[in-house]
């Protein structure tokens, strides 16, 4: 049996996460796609297949830096809100969403404190976002905070595959490749460090199915994306909803 895995914390403080957001903003949906092969355009279609959100629903979609999963999500008739700490990954999220037109609404809002009341949404999603959260245990309450009874929650995130070869493959990418094309492409090798350094130290799905129990969710089982690379994460909130103080939008 493996031994139990210490709990993750971000590897940054949050000043420093928000900063290098900012800082890689301008070029972040590039790399996104050429980081992935364009591989995280379809892991997000199918985040959208799997939550389902319907026509008139309230979701919540959060660290959705430039809202490329807002404006999936917003496809199906949902009214949704996206909340982002990066000013400038929100300015470039609001004007993407202008260009398409679309009635998605985004805010600056603190994951561990959000500025909504208590069961006012009936699912939320958080796309690469949880490893940058400074406690992502209070992260994943708060979301259970402000989700109805029986709302649904999905989470998309990277995973340490578990097939040898894949394993060493993935292992020597984040390594070499990543912080060099961050160089390259967005001149910040040292984002692309921490990116790969967060993906390394992150929950295994197992681990990270337990902390959405201990949050307050009913997980299924994951799903696992491109032999392992990533999981998308689905689960229900259950019991009522604690109570939290929660603060203004930050922008």
């Amino acid at each position: 049996m493996m031994p139990p895995q210490k709990p993750y914390r971000a590897l940054r403080a949050p000043s420093g996460v928000r900063a290098m957001f900012d800082r890689i903003a301008p070029r972040y949906d590039l790399l996104n796609h050429l980081l992935s092969f364009g591989i995280d355009i379809a892991w997000r279609r199918r985040s959208v297949r799997v939550l389902a959100p319907g026509a008139g629903e309230r979701v919540l979609d959060l660290c959705c830096g430039t809202a490329d999963l807002c404006l999936a999500l917003a496809g199906s008739g949902a009214q949704v809100i996206g909340a982002d700490f990066s000013r400038r990954m929100l300015a470039l999220g609001r004007r993407k969403a202008r260009r398409r037109r679309s009635t998605v609404s985004l805010c600056g809002a603190d994951a561990l404190a959000l500025p909504f009341s208590p069961a006012s949404f009936d699912a939320a999603s958080v796309a690469f976002g949880v490893r940058n959260l400074a406690d992502p245990l209070a992260g994943l309450r708060e979301v259970r905070r402000v989700l109805r009874p029986g709302g649904r929650l999905l989470v998309l995130e990277f995973t340490p595959p578990r097939r040898p070869l894949i394993q060493h493959a993935h292992r020597l990418y984040l390594r070499t490749a990543l912080p060099a094309l961050g160089l390259l492409v967005a001149g910040d090798a040292d984002a692309y460090r921490y990116l790969a350094k967060s993906i390394s130290a992150f929950y295994e799905p197992g681990a990270f199915v337990r902390l959405l129990g201990e949050a307050g969710f009913e997980p299924s089982t994951p799903i696992e994306l491109s032999g392992g690379i990533a999981a998308i994460y689905h689960a229900r909130a259950v019991g009522e909803p604690a109570a939290s103080a929660s603060r203004s939008p930050v922008a």
